[in-house]
């Protein structure tokens, strides 16, 4: 069944449940029929054993006796039955007209005394192409009970017989039918209830890498398919935004290495076209060392984000002191800080689990970043703390230049700077702000940015209280 169709699998399944509920129902009301019957078949005769055993007892009833076995016997309709009266010796005293060849003594059952008894020594047999229900008992004559006699009853049942004979095949002509009018009503509904998931396949069908806009939970769908079409949506967000982020990484990544590229190619390219003296060759090679160790950080740069943004990456936590941290990272930077006359503070104290080394790397991005863009006689101020919700932040505050709004919630995408920064400093990998946010995913935290042009920026980041 696995490789059936939907529409097929919910049809066989409404065949089968229709069929099933029809011989159900079909089988108990047969079974009703013919308990009925038979309820009744037996109910006449014990009631006419009662009836023979009464007039037995009256002598002055023996027309009334002779008319019940000779008369009303032979006319009885739809249940036609016979009686038999014998005597002590087996003689028949009164018997229904026609019986005698249609019923002989000799196919009765031993009789017995008692009506209770009676029941359960019915016998059926076929006899002359009918069936019928042989019944004998004992009963006793006259007024002092002393006479002995045999009553004999045999009930025709071969209209029963042919009623419900005639009801089975009715039964299976509607069986039939129904199985028929169910397959047929199970395609149908199978296929109109299969036409929304139609409808969604014909609409994915027209989305590709260039239409990822188009989206198909505009239309009303029914509940179960909504939450489908909903799921879809969300997945094509996802991949739109994919393929953006991913073809503007394209074309960042063609234009960041172009420039180190060019600039190494004019350097081969000015040494070759005449002999120089080896200090200009020196020069020449101290300058292309830079653009290889641009591009090596650049490099290392997108190795370090591949590997962050693998589902599988995990880190070695630990818990360790971030003031102590982040005095390494401020002290790596003072001789730069005191270079560009920027005061670099610090307040604060906490402690977290994560990894050690990513830490001091997304608050070395930062302190990098806010030396680069804060002019002289400036400062920096790092804080660590514990907010209300115990996760613990970082913040790294400058007075620099300040970075317009329309840029800042671009600014932790690779390789995005702001094109007055990319001019100024052409050496930068627009690598660090990305790295930094994806560090604090691997932790299970955030990064955010608040700026203001011309009055300075603030990095917060924001690590979890239990990772």
């Amino acid at each position: 069944m696995g490789n059936f169709s939907i529409t097929r699998q919910l049809t066989l399944h409404y065949v089968v449940s229709t069929a099933a509920l029809l011989l159900l129902a079909g089988g108990f009301l047969y079974w009703t029929l013919r308990r009925n019957l038979d309820h009744t078949r037996h109910a006449l005769l014990a009631s006419k054993i009662e009836v023979l055993r009464v007039l037995l007892r009256e002598p002055d009833k023996m027309a009334a006796l002779t008319s019940e076995v000779e008369h009303e016997a032979s006319e009885s309709h739809p249940l036609r039955y016979y009686l038999r009266i014998l005597d002590e010796q087996n003689r028949v005293l009164l018997e229904t007209p026609g019986m005698k060849d249609l019923a002989p003594v000799g196919l009765f059952p031993d009789p017995v005394e008692t009506s209770a008894e009676s029941i359960n020594n019915i016998q059926q047999k076929s006899q002359s192409g009918r069936s019928l229900l042989f019944l004998a008992v004992q009963a006793v004559a006259g007024l002092a009970g002393t006479e002995k006699r045999t009553l004999q009853i045999a009930l025709d049942t071969s209209s029963g017989s042919a009623l419900l004979a005639d009801y089975r095949r009715k039964l299976m002509t509607v069986l039939a039918l129904g199985v028929l009018f169910a397959a047929v009503a199970g395609v149908w509904v199978a296929r109109k209830g299969m036409q929304p998931l139609i409808e969604i396949t014909s609409t994915a069908q027209h989305i590709t890498a260039s239409q990822l806009h188009e989206r198909i939970a505009g239309t009303r769908w029914p509940e179960e398919l909504g939450e489908l079409a909903a799921a879809f949506d969300a997945m094509l967000d996802r991949l739109e935004d994919s393929f953006t982020r991913l073809s503007q990484f394209s074309g960042n990544l063609a234009h960041e290495l172009r420039t180190p590229i060019n600039n190494l190619r004019g350097e081969a390219e000015v040494a070759l076209r005449r002999c120089r003296q080896p200090e200009e060759y020196q020069q020449i090679l101290e300058s292309s060392l830079e653009e290889y160790d641009r591009l090596s950080r650049m490099i290392d740069g997108l190795l370090f984000l591949a590997r962050a943004d693998n589902p599988k990456a995990a880190l070695e936590r630990t818990r360790f002191d971030a003031r102590k941290e982040i005095e390494t990272v401020r002290e790596f930077y003072d001789a730069w800080a005191g270079e560009q006359d920027v005061e670099v503070a610090f307040e604060g104290n906490a402690s977290l689990n994560g990894d050690p080394m990513l830490f001091r790397r997304a608050v070395s991005n930062l302190l990098a970043n806010a030396l680069q863009h804060t002019p002289a006689r400036g400062r920096i101020s790092i804080s660590v703390r514990a907010n209300d919700h115990q996760a613990v932040e970082v913040i790294v505050d400058d007075t620099g230049c300040g970075i317009a709004p329309e840029h800042l919630p671009k600014i932790f995408d690779r390789f995005y700077r702001v094109g007055r920064v990319r001019a100024e400093r052409p050496g930068g990998t627009g690598l660090g702000l990305a790295i930094v946010q994806s560090i604090m995913r691997l932790h299970g935290g955030t990064a955010s940015i608040q700026s203001r042009v011309g009055q300075g920026t603030t990095f917060t980041l924001e690590f979890p209280a239990r990772n």
